[in-house]
């Protein structure tokens, strides 16, 4: 089965992102389900917007989640066979969803789709032993891993893996930041393919999922994994 408008959903994590999110939301097509899980329990944000986006239903999760756990909310409330995980700092180009359905169709069978980063500096997955200057810029290619900013999971295929039962595709053990690489190594365990579309492109504004107000939140956050990892 390929991806289309109709079987595709988006999850969209946010904590306190309101200086990011309409960006984002703005270069999906309103013909897409978009899920936000918004881990402050922010009900004004919420209602704003609903009230602005058709498309858009936002969750309240009744404590922060984090990355993980937070992904895991929104994907248990979509029915589509593909779910489309972005961060809400994240911008798509015109054709971005065009070019992911395109290659899809093309694809035998994959367990996750990413675009590519236009920051040519800091590419959005990892490869092996591979000269990345060989890389054909037109036609998808095999990676070992993608960020989890921008990525199409499979769940149609994921759910027949004994890995991924009971909806649970992130392990929610993971608060933030390697959330993608466990998935993505589970993916691997199971030899399922992971690609990148070099003709989809994103914009990761890096940094910015959060408000300013709210930097302060997760620089605690941070200090506080730093003290019981050492």
């Amino acid at each position: 089965m390929t991806i289309s408008k109709n079987n595709l959903s988006v999850v969209i994590v946010s904590f306190y992102s309101h200086d990011v999110i309409d960006a984002c939301i703005k270069s999906i097509s309103d013909e897409i389900r978009v899920i936000v899980v918004e881990n402050s329990q922010d009900r004004d944000f919420k209602l704003a917007l609903e009230n602005k986006y058709k498309n858009v239903k936002c969750i309240l999760s009744t404590e922060n989640l984090g990355m993980g756990g937070g992904n895991n909310l929104g994907l248990k409330q979509i029915q589509t066979d593909f779910a489309f995980i972005l961060n809400p700092d994240v911008v798509l180009e015109k054709d971005t969803i065009e070019e992911i359905i395109i290659s899809s169709k093309k694809l035998n069978a994959f367990g996750l789709l990413a675009p590519i980063s236009n920051n040519k500096d800091y590419p959005n997955y990892k490869i092996d032993h591979v000269n990345h200057s060989l890389i054909n810029n037109n036609v998808p290619f095999k990676v070992k891993s993608v960020d989890g900013f921008a990525m199409i999971l499979n769940l149609k295929k994921l759910k027949q893996l004994k890995h991924f039962k009971n909806n649970k595709f992130f392990d929610e053990n993971i608060f933030l930041y390697l959330e993608n690489d466990d998935l993505c190594k589970r993916i691997n365990d199971n030899n399922e393919n992971i690609f990148v579309v070099p003709k989809s492109k994103i914009n990761h504004l890096g940094g910015s999922a959060v408000s300013k107000k709210s930097n302060w939140i997760f620089e605690k956050l941070a200090l506080g994994l730093v003290k019981i990892l050492f």
